[in-house]
């Protein structure tokens, strides 16, 4: 393990400032089958469109390199790196801030998501390579955690879910009190709000947060609703908004619910994928949602905008196809923060 100092690391919130978006090209053929080529043009739109507000580094596996480079286009930086697959988010790097405001890269273990996939060797290594690449100051942590499975607000509360931080696949001889331990040690995480469900299909991450829950500012959260009560997710999310509504951070004070009322469901070569709006991805000026065709698009991404006010938000039609690879745009993306200043 590194030796970097924890005391005073702090996960900035992503709605802080970033230097950086990086993300990976799609590696794993088989997760898109016959939509491969369509996966890589969403990839690409992504990263095209985070380009317009901020620096964007694409990472690409030897084979997709020069293709990564001619579709993602002059304005999106692609360095060549072995990566297993693109959801960076779940096995790049977490930057902290530690007490001086530089950047600290933390690589924690990935296991594949309680070892689903295979191979996952390179993306293993990924978050320290990537990190020693840059030059970042690097902590290795001896647990499994992916970045999906955490939001923070930048102001010492954390949000996850039990279903995956809990999960026996992921850290079984560890208890929840040394997981929030751990979290407070290396994120600057003093309390921890325990969402119990992620999405109902989201077997492949067993429910990550960032399908169901993100922080709009230090005081407000935004929780993923379901307007179709014959859905197992309508009561899965309303216990989740109870839980939230009652929740007191560390200084006592509570969090501002806003739900976004829609979860879409929409069919990909005859079978059934939800597309949930608040896999959205936040950054300079901007906040990037998805969606996939619904009719309820419009004034979900407008909904979510009223919520960032000063960011133009922007609805991408690429949500089905990544939620055929299991994801969606934050999913494969991930910030290096600002330098603190």
């Amino acid at each position: 393990m590194s030796n970097m100092p924890r005391p005073g690391a702090v996960m900035p919130a992503e709605f802080f400032a970033h230097e950086r978006t990086i993300m990976c090209w799609p590696a794993r053929e088989e997760l898109y089958g016959d939509l491969f080529a369509e996966a890589e043009r969403a990839h690409a739109e992504v990263a095209r469109t985070i380009a317009r507000f901020e620096p964007v580094t694409v990472i690409a596996d030897q084979r997709h390199v020069e293709r990564a480079a001619s579709i993602a286009g002059d304005n999106v930086e692609v360095v060549e790196m072995p990566i297993d697959d693109s959801w960076f988010r779940d096995s790049g790097p977490i930057y902290v801030h530690d007490e001086q405001g530089a950047l600290v890269a933390t690589s924690w273990v990935f296991n594949g998501w309680g070892e689903k996939f295979s191979p996952i060797e390179k993306d293993q290594a990924i978050a320290s390579h990537f990190a020693r690449s840059r030059g970042d100051a690097l902590r290795e942590i001896p647990m499994v955690l992916e970045g999906g499975s955490l939001n923070v607000n930048g102001d010492g509360v954390l949000v996850t879910t039990m279903q995956c931080l809990l999960h026996p696949n992921r850290n079984p001889n560890v208890s929840k009190r040394n997981i929030e331990l751990r979290l407070r040690e290396e994120l600057g995480a003093q309390s921890v709000l325990w969402l119990p469900h992620g999405l109902e299909f989201d077997d492949d991450t067993d429910g990550h947060v960032d399908n169901v829950a993100a922080f709009a500012s230090r005081d407000q959260l935004l929780l993923q609703g379901c307007d179709d009560t014959q859905r197992a997710d309508h009561a899965r999310m309303s216990i989740n908004a109870k839980i939230a509504e009652d929740f007191r951070a560390h200084d006592g004070s509570p969090l501002r619910t806003t739900i976004v009322p829609v979860l879409p469901f929409t069919e990909v070569n005859g079978a059934t994928v939800v597309v949930p709006y608040l896999n959205f991805y936040l950054g300079n000026d901007f906040v990037l949602i998805p969606t996939c065709g619904h009719a309820a698009d419009g004034d979900m991404v407008a909904l979510i905008g009223e919520q960032f006010p000063g960011r133009t938000a922007i609805g991408l039609e690429v949500g089905a196809v990544l939620a055929v690879g299991g994801g969606g745009i934050h999913c494969i993306t991930q910030q290096v923060p600002a330098v603190k200043k």
